[in-house]
């Protein structure tokens, strides 16, 4: 049965997303939605009254979360305060674990390479860290084993994440301890004797989370310095993943390449989860070759590993985004493979946020008065069966909307009008399209599925 459309009521929006891409589609999205019941401040001190319907679509670290705690019925916001059950690597990891440990049915069971997580400020410090990582342990005495009889084909490699880290900083592959040690040895800071020597472009940005020990990092101008990232988290590395040419690249770079699905989320009060069924697919931008510690040595080795458009230099970004649904069809499957992958990402997904909102509530505390977009990241990999399987790598908040680029912004665009449509719009009345939900969503032309709908009894 579809809900009666609702009388929106008029409210106050202080919209300011800082971003230059983002800003005209919320103007634009809110204008459609609510063309005559909103009115635009630039501040809090605007309200008539500090309890005017308010709507705050702005950066995380500018929101006034003290109104909006303040003013429960009245106050909406495009954040929640604390969700570092998703969007921290290391809590991520937590997160699913305890849910499967708990669940072992659970899909995410399937759907996350498990790992090992540890803390370190410096290399010096590794082992220590390490001394219960049985599974690196165990994973490195079978690869020197294997090294001398089965060459590189069996060797078993991992992915080190730093787990406050954005934007693909600090990722790496490792398959042995000398590997992962010289990793950390790269990231130490120097000794203050060589600190003059060290260009400016070494030094690390600026970022949220001060490290205890400024200094700058001696790689190559990464500005990556480990007392900085301290928590790490450890995964076998996906191999080998589902390659395809993207086919919006030029020729002469259609070779296949490994790529991750980036899938807009969108969750609202406390709690419903929908999935943006328009999903883009992220080329990493060299050619998939297969792990190998010559071809890691370089540094352009990893450019065919990373598929995070935000590492890939201005020239090497030309074809590396499209669009799932656009993806060709593949030999060895003799059904479309993209519903599939899509069914799976449904599941994940609303597993994913059920096990942070029930099981890490701690990390995870969703509010009735706000809404937040995320953008969760998956992984298509060929198991030992030739079947296809999804994984999830990561969830990102405030995801970097500008790396879809300009061809495809009406993918963001239409995000936006969905997300003003049911976050906004179901807060502050208006909401009267029907609510599509997961099974009718797979295949259908609906552009957000609804994947969960629980009441964690906050109000």
């Amino acid at each position: 049965m579809e809900p009666s459309p609702t009388t929106p009521q008029t409210f106050y929006a202080l919209i300011n997303y800082e971003d230059l891409y983002v800003q005209p589609l919320i103007l634009s999205a809110l204008q459609k939605h609510f063309p005559n019941t909103h009115h635009l401040i630039s501040n809090l001190s605007e309200l008539p009254s500090p309890a005017s319907p308010l709507l705050q679509f702005i950066q995380y670290e500018s929101i006034d979360f003290s109104h909006l705690v303040s003013h429960p019925t009245t106050s909406l916001a495009n954040a929640y305060v604390i969700r570092k059950a998703l969007i921290r690597k290391h809590y991520l990891a937590t997160t699913v674990r305890n849910w499967v440990v708990k669940y072992p049915e659970s899909v995410l069971g399937r759907g996350w390479k498990g790992g090992v997580e540890f803390e370190v400020d410096y290399a010096e410090f590794l082992d220590e860290a390490l001394v219960e990582a049985y599974e690196l342990r165990e994973s490195w005495e079978r690869n020197s084993m294997l090294e001398e009889e089965d060459g590189k084909k069996k060797k078993e490699w991992w992915i080190l994440k730093p787990g406050m880290s954005e934007r693909g900083q600090g990722i790496r592959l490792f398959s042995s301890e000398e590997e992962l040690t010289a990793i950390f040895e790269e990231w130490d800071p120097v000794d203050s004797d060589d600190e003059e020597d060290v260009q400016a472009g070494d030094a690390r940005s600026d970022h949220s989370n001060t490290p205890r020990h400024p200094k700058p990092s001696k790689g190559t101008g990464n500005g990556i310095i480990t007392s900085q990232l301290r928590h790490f988290i450890a995964q076998p590395y996906i191999h080998p993943p589902l390659l395809l040419s993207p086919s919006s690249s030029p020729s002469s770079t259609t070779a296949p390449r490994k790529f991750h699905i980036r899938t807009y989320v969108l969750a609202t009060g406390a709690l419903k989860v929908y999935v943006y069924r328009p999903m883009l697919a992220l080329f990493a931008a060299k050619p998939y070759l297969p792990p190998s510690s010559d071809l890691l040595n370089n540094p352009e080795g990893l450019k065919a590993h990373l598929t995070n458009t935000c590492l890939q230099d201005s020239g090497e970004r030309e074809g590396s985004v499209g669009l799932f649904w656009d993806l060709p069809s593949l030999p060895s499957q003799a059904e479309d493979w993209k519903p599939l992958i899509s069914t799976q990402i449904l599941a994940l997904t609303s597993s994913l946020f059920e096990a942070a909102a029930r099981g890490m509530s701690i990390h995870f505390q969703p509010l009735p008065n706000a809404f937040e977009i995320f953008g969760l990241d998956f992984m298509v990999g060929i198991e030992d069966d030739g079947s296809l399987n999804t994984y999830l790598l990561e969830v990102n908040a405030f995801p970097d909307f500008r790396q879809t680029g300009e061809e495809l912004r009406g993918v963001v665009e239409g995000l936006f009008e969905e997300v003003v449509r049911i976050g906004v719009g179901g807060f502050f009345g208006g909401h009267g399209e029907r609510e599509v939900g997961w099974k009718e969503g797979i295949n259908g032309e609906a552009k957000m599925v609804k994947v969960l709908d629980i009441d964690l009894g906050k109000r």
